[in-house]
């Protein structure tokens, strides 16, 4: 019995973090992960810092992925963020609720 519930444990775990690895290799094809990283500042700043910034913004999902579409500046300083035209509007709001979270 022990051997079962530890074998559900184990696919829920994997279940639960599917989702989030598949967003994270979009972000990957898409080329953000070339000024951003999950937890640290490259260009742009640590996906978690943008999570932890914007996590009490109700609109945040929506705000972001216009802003990955149509780029963006002075929000982190003075290195603008430029659209990103190789995402679209349902790929970029897959990105922002991936964004959002991370802690």
């Amino acid at each position: 019995m022990k051997r079962v519930l530890l074998t559900f444990a184990a696919l829920a775990a994997v279940t639960a973090a599917a989702p989030a690895m598949a967003d994270e290799a979009l972000a990957k094809t898409k080329n953000c992960m070339a000024c951003h990283s999950v937890d640290k500042k490259l260009v742009g700043p640590a996906y978690k810092d943008v999570a932890a910034k914007f996590a009490k913004d109700p609109g945040a999902v929506a705000m972001l992925a216009d802003r990955i579409q149509k780029g963006s500046s002075g929000v982190w300083g003075a290195v603008p963020m430029p659209p990103n035209a190789n995402v679209n509007a349902e790929e970029a709001k897959k990105l922002a609720t991936w964004v959002m979270s991370l802690k």
